[in-house]
């Protein structure tokens, strides 16, 4: 007769398993290494090939035609670049507002999508570390795509020996624009990417958004006597209605830049509003994307 084994009874193997004893880098590392992955992730680096064609194609198409100024300047004598650096940022400002539409979800809507964002909150890092290193990292993916041609302006204006300090001048002027479009383009690409886990909404919401604003103001501007030969200075506040006028019409009017016809904010204490509507919009913007992720 068989007796049966005590259920209380075992037996422990070893099987190699050994705890972690290397040190833990906590918080700041755990930022940073979400940084550098959502920065190189909206470059595409690190992914797909076929996920670094649009970002890739965006900045050589923002960089072409600075190349193409720096030809014709330098063969064709000019004393001059064609284009200011500051109506450079403007001029093809539709291709960074692409960039970011493409973009801001990759690095929000994803995480959502997947379901792993609370695995990025069982660790060091809390929910405004997540949020702090998304916006930093689209804000840096911008800046690179507004900055870089500039840059490009700046070395053919040196090879066509143009004046070195109005050059410098007018480039602080080109990137004081590129910082200010970055900012306020991350900001709010990330508060619309991080309300939907669906990329395709988050793009169309993102350039929706943009194109319905920048509609808007024109229209409004015109309404308001923007058509005349000579429109009033009044009209300028239409642009507030804008994200990508208003930066415009701020540069413009601090640093006289543009034609008549250009966005301009309408005297000196409109530039005091326009740069506190920059401000505060990205505040917001921020600000509700940190509530945002409180729910997750």
């Amino acid at each position: 007769m068989t007796t049966r084994p005590d259920a209380h009874t075992g037996v422990i193997h070893d099987i190699g398993y050994r705890p972690y004893t290397g040190p833990r880098l906590g918080r700041r590392y755990a930022t940073r290494s979400l940084y550098v992955q959502s920065l190189r992730a909206a470059y595409g680096l690190g992914r797909s090939g076929k996920s670094k064609v649009l970002p890739f194609l965006l900045l050589g198409a923002m960089t072409a035609p600075a190349l193409v100024m720096l030809a014709i300047a330098v063969f064709a004598n000019l004393t001059k670049m064609p284009l200011d650096y500051a109506d450079y940022v403007v001029s093809f400002g539709v291709l960074p507002q692409i960039f970011l539409a493409a973009q801001a979800p990759v690095l929000m809507s994803r995480d959502l999508r997947h379901h792993v964002v609370p695995l990025y909150f069982s660790r060091p890092a809390t929910r405004g570390d997540y949020v702090a290193a998304k916006f930093a990292a689209l804000f840096s993916a911008l800046l690179i795509i507004l900055v870089l041609p500039l840059v490009v302006l700046f070395a053919g204006s040196q090879l066509a020996k143009f004046p070195l300090g109005d050059n410098l001048t007018h480039l602080s002027y080109g990137l004081l624009s590129a910082l200010l479009h970055a900012l306020l383009y991350a900001a709010l690409g990330m508060l619309i990417a991080a309300l939907t886990p669906r990329r395709g909404f988050g793009v169309a919401a993102i350039m929706g958004t943009l194109m319905i604003t920048a509609v808007l103001a024109v229209v409004s501007y015109n309404l308001v006597g923007g058509f005349r030969p000579v429109p009033p200075q009044s009209a300028g506040w239409a642009f507030l209605l804008s994200p990508a006028q208003t930066v415009a019409a701020l540069i413009n009017q601090l640093f006289d830049l543009g034609s008549p016809d250009a966005p301009h904010a309408p005297g000196g204490f409109g530039a005091l509003v326009f740069a506190a509507a920059v401000v505060a919009v990205t505040a917001a913007c921020y600000a509700l994307t940190l509530r945002r992720y409180r729910n997750v």
